[in-house]
């Protein structure tokens, strides 16, 4: 265990796949606050002693549950030390980018397998999606501001949902929930993907590349995707100079799927009528950032992936993967060492 995980879900993982001899040390591992608190209290130090313990339990397992500490730099030192581990299980749905970070060598990527708990979150990220759209739709930031001032205007008319052209960029795990949910409010959705697939609730399927040419024709955008290379920046200035005024933009993927600066600016011009943003580029976001102060702006800190069944669901997932493991199958959910999705 490099990662804390409470002992009524290490008996579950134990009790579902009981090959597996999961090693851990509750004390050298810091308190949770909350669900998914994977990093733990942040007031929480190893002594030295506490610490060169840590280090020979991660450097001696051939299968670690979490990063360590969720530190890139924790996750190369062991993969260096350790070469007998063969798998690490993520705790995020993007841990690809953290295996990124960490800077491993081709020869350390080909022999550990690294996967996420992608799946785990989707069914919350979508009903946040959805509920940025709505907010969207119906003025939310604009009834929030009016309320706050106590003023009450004249009437205006609000968007209908089920009259809308939704665009969903990514159809993995998240973003199918997110159509689901938006074509059964009646939207039409429009989604991304780089190969040619069939999606139910998605009326068309786009490549990445062509989302300028379908922006002036959509009422909002939903960003589901991982933070790749190939995905930073996609909500940039040309896409936003393109979309139809006032729409709406959604970010429940990574943060760096969306240029803040060209949005900040389509903010201002109104281009973007709201944003619903879950992620951003660097987190916390700076205390100086323009989108704290903005009216057509609702911020959530991360936490809309956020349920109590979090925790039980990746040892779930764990578990099911290492009967996979031990049995020589495929494992769900590996990291492409390429792009680290």
């Amino acid at each position: 265990m490099a990662t804390p995980l409470s002992e009524e879900n290490c008996e579950l993982v134990e009790r579902m796949e009981p090959r597996v001899e999961l090693i851990r040390e509750q004390e050298l591992l810091p308190p949770m606050r909350h669900p998914g608190d994977f990093s733990g209290d942040p007031s929480f130090r190893r002594t030295a002693e506490q610490q060169a313990r840590f280090e020979s339990l991660v450097d001696s397992a051939q299968v670690l549950y979490g990063i360590p500490d969720v530190s890139p730099p924790a996750l190369k030192r062991t993969v260096e030390a350790n070469t007998g581990l063969r798998w690490v299980q993520g705790m995020a749905a993007g841990a690809g980018g953290q295996v990124a970070a960490a800077g491993l060598s081709r020869e350390q990527l080909e022999r550990v397998a690294f996967t996420t708990s992608a799946g785990v979150h989707g069914a919350p990220l979508a009903e946040f999606a959805v509920f940025g759209v709505l907010a969207g739709a119906k003025s939310l930031p604009r009834l929030l501001d009016q309320q706050r001032a106590h003023e009450w205007t004249g009437r205006w008319t609000m968007a209908q949902v089920s009259e809308q052209t939704i665009l969903v960029l990514g159809l993995g795990g998240i973003g199918r929930q997110v159509a689901a949910k938006l074509a059964a409010l009646g939207a039409t959705v429009i989604g991304t993907s780089r190969r040619d697939v069939a999606v139910p609730g998605v009326a068309r399927v786009i490549h990445p590349d062509e989302i300028v040419l379908v922006a002036p024709d959509i009422d909002a955008v939903v960003a589901t995707l991982p933070g790749t290379l190939a995905t930073t920046g996609m909500v940039g200035a040309d896409f936003l100079a393109a979309i139809k005024p006032g729409a709406t933009v959604v970010n429940v993927g990574r943060g760096s799927v969306v240029d803040e600066p060209a949005l900040v600016s389509a903010l201002v011009d109104g281009r973007v009528g709201a944003a619903v943003l879950d992620v951003f580029a660097r987190e916390p976001l700076a205390a100086d950032s323009p989108l704290w102060d903005m009216p057509s702006v609702l911020i959530s800190p991360h936490t809309a992936a956020l349920s109590a069944a979090e925790d039980r669901m990746i040892a779930e997932l764990f578990a099911r993967n290492a009967t996979r493991f031990l049995d020589g199958v495929k494992l769900v959910n590996r990291v492409d060492i390429v792009e680290f999705y």
